[in-house]
């Protein structure tokens, strides 16, 4: 049965629900990286690109904390994705989940991205499992001008995006052994996109910190708009636990922000690199 933690949806405040849903499907799309569809209209009806969920993997008590999964695109009315990479205990765990079975989810969570306005082009910019919230947003920006520049190791990587219904033309891959793609980083690929681009562009962009950077960096040297999908370790999605500060700062201080609560998104800008 779902559970109401927030306060209704008219007061144009998110609702976050808990409850247990069904497992429709958990496949390997690439090397130890699995989709996963789950049922859940609550969580489809109020989730946008950039939110996330927070996933018990295991009825038990070992692990004991659930594990933060971004919503990687939704399916019909009632299915929504996780695109997640085996790790540790946690994802291992969740592997060997077979359709059917229920898994406890809270959410959807966190503050996800500000589409922009017609007659703005948009760069996405992914690496690795960063990809996820970006794939979702891709999902929202079908039939708006978009590219979407993803990042990996190696080819074996790369996962199968067949269930995201995405134009494959979109897709421009870096890897980092040059065994598709672009040989090098997908920052690279940014700059000559950038380049290459007449018309004014926003940048969307989610994986490792350093990658990041160097996208929010571009940004600030073009004055391109840039919003960044943080990750983070957290324990409760909920900014309790206070395990997912990260520095910010403005123009004349520093402090901290909670990935879960105040971000994941955030304006590049706002992040202490």
């Amino acid at each position: 049965m779902a559970q109401c933690l927030a306060t209704d949806r008219l007061k144009g405040v998110l609702i976050m629900v808990e409850q247990e849903v069904a497992v429709v499907f958990n496949e390997q799309v690439a090397l130890d990286t699995f989709l996963m569809g789950l049922q859940a209209k609550e969580v489809v009806r109020e989730a946008a690109p950039g939110h996330f969920v927070m996933v018990r993997v295991h009825k038990g008590f070992d692990p004991l904390l659930r594990r933060p999964f971004s919503i990687a695109g939704t399916l019909g009315g009632d299915l929504f994705l996780i695109l997640y990479r085996v790790v540790g205990q946690g994802t291992g765990i969740l592997a060997e989940v077979r359709s059917g079975s229920r898994l406890s989810v809270l959410g959807p969570l966190g503050n996800g991205f500000r589409i922009v306005s017609s007659g703005t082009s948009s760069c996405l910019v992914g690496g690795g499992m960063g990809v996820a919230p970006l794939l979702f947003l891709a999902q929202r920006l079908n039939g708006m001008p978009f590219s979407f520049l993803a990042g990996y190791g190696n080819a074996a990587q790369i996962p199968a995006l067949d269930s995201f219904g995405l134009n494959p033309e979109t897709f421009h891959i870096a890897t980092e052994d040059g065994s598709r793609g672009h040989h090098g980083m997908v920052t690279d690929l940014l700059e000559e996109e950038v380049a290459r681009l007449k018309e004014p562009v926003a940048l969307f962009t989610c994986g490792p910190r350093p990658m990041m950077s160097r996208v929010a960096e571009l940004a600030l040297e073009q004055g391109l708009p840039c919003q960044v999908s943080l990750e983070a370790e957290m324990a409760c999605g909920l900014g309790a636990c206070q395990g997912c500060a990260v520095e910010a700062s403005s123009a004349t201080d520093r402090f901290y922000l909670h990935v879960c609560t105040d971000g994941p998104v955030l304006d590049a800008g706002r992040v202490a690199w």
